[in-house]
């Protein structure tokens, strides 16, 4: 009897780790391969939800006229190394260009239309993995501390209204009645009742590993440096244990897909854009779901083990140290939103968010390579969007039509 196809998953994130079950439950041999543990990059340190009312595109009208005082203001929320500027430049240029109003329209309705097929993809997972106890459906809140701020977003929330996200408007007292410990600065906001979270971003991924495994996947704790092309493809993973040979292979490695995939002759505008989170750990304050400051630009969860507040877009080398002054800033502002967090233990985390300028992964088959599939750069969303994406490239592999159009996220857009 023949064996079954065989795939390498380079990358064993959130993405990765999706890949790997769905191609799983299509009959394929599956090896995740990874130079770390199960979720210890970008995933690990996610705020945990999982942003199905996140179709806005970073890419917004105006845009362009606000970023240069943010890079110069300490308290903005993007933040640009010098040192990484030259290369940066080019992925700016194409960030300005997807401000334009159509491409906004156009990048939000793709976005949406993985968004919609979040929780039908990613749950059986988490249902098979014993995980459920790590996810929550407390719901989101978008909160505003001026009329001024409330009025300027009104196109983005608009834009998520127009792509079916159903919302509440409430007031001031009305938000602290459903989180009360909510700082009286906030006069507005938006609830998005159903929304979940997961506690523990981390330990979902592990989990959703171990019922790889337990199927019988193979987890590979190796550093891919490359690929033995043939002519009818890549023929084997070059890594730091030697030669690894392959049937097919997926690209899911975040912010080093661009490398790879650079490779494998497809050059991509990708982009660490590093976040910043604190943990507030040993706190008394209790909520009832996420927050996501509107002016902060901040997001606010409760997990397993306290309260974790993340923001800011750094674009510096993956590599690079963390910038003190940035945590501060993350620390600071979750004080001011809920200022009983001050005082109390608090630990602190950097990582690189895969991101392209028009705020869309690459979902899709090598334009060169075809047993070579990309899935990566899903920008803030990669933990929310990890099921679909799993769904998607194993409906590739397998040669079914695809259950969402793959032509907005298609490897050679740019």
């Amino acid at each position: 009897m023949d064996s079954k196809p065989s795939f390498a998953v380079v990358g064993a994130g959130m993405v990765g780790a999706c890949c790997a079950l769905y191609l799983q439950n299509e009959g394929f041999d599956v090896t995740l391969v990874d130079r770390g543990g199960p979720g210890e990059e970008a995933s690990f340190g996610n705020l945990g939800g999982f942003g199905v009312a996140s179709c806005p595109p970073a890419a917004m009208p105006g845009v362009l006229r606000k970023v240069p005082g943010m890079l110069l203001d300490a308290e903005a929320p993007l933040k640009l190394r010098w040192g990484h500027a030259v290369r940066a430049l080019p992925w700016f240029l194409r960030f300005a260009a997807n401000a334009r109003r159509d491409r906004v329209e156009a990048n939000a309705a793709a976005r949406q239309s993985l968004l919609d097929k979040v929780h039908e993809a990613v749950d059986p997972l988490i249902a098979e993995a014993g995980a459920a106890h790590l996810m929550s459906r407390t719901g989101l809140m978008f909160t505003f501390e001026s009329e001024a701020s409330f009025r300027a977003a009104s196109y983005a929330f608009d834009l998520r209204r127009r792509n079916g996200v159903q919302m509440d408007l409430l007031d001031g007292d009305e938000a602290r009645q459903v989180q009360p410990a909510l700082s009286p600065r906030v006069v507005r906001a938006y609830r998005v009742a159903d929304f979940s979270h997961t506690v523990d971003p981390g330990g979902l991924v592990q989990a959703l590993a171990s019922l790889f495994e337990r199927r019988g996947g193979r987890l590979e704790r190796r550093t891919v440096r490359g690929f033995d092309l043939g002519p009818d493809g890549v023929r084997a993973l070059r890594t730091d244990g030697g030669d690894m040979p392959v049937g097919n292979v997926v690209v899911a490695a975040g912010v080093w897909s661009r490398q790879f995939a650079a490779m494998l002759s497809t050059r991509v505008p990708l982009e660490a854009e590093r976040g910043y989170h604190a943990m507030f750990r040993d706190t008394d304050v209790s909520m009832n779901g996420g927050i996501i400051s509107v002016d902060r630009h901040l997001a606010v969860t409760p997990m397993a083990e306290g309260v974790r507040v993340g923001g800011v877009a750094e674009f510096a080398a993956p590599e690079a140290p963390p910038d003190p002054r940035i945590a501060a800033h993350v620390r600071r502002h979750g004080e001011a939103l809920f200022p009983g967090l001050r005082g109390g233990r608090v630990t602190e985390w950097v990582g690189p968010r895969p991101s392209h300028p028009d705020s869309k992964p690459v979902i899709g088959r090598s334009p060169r390579f075809p047993n070579a599939y990309f899935a990566f750069g899903h920008d803030h969303l990669g933990l929310t969007m990890g099921g679909i994406t799993g769904r998607l490239i194993s409906e590739l592999a397998a040669g079914r039509p695809a259950s969402v159009d793959l032509a907005p996220f298609r490897p050679d857009r740019f």
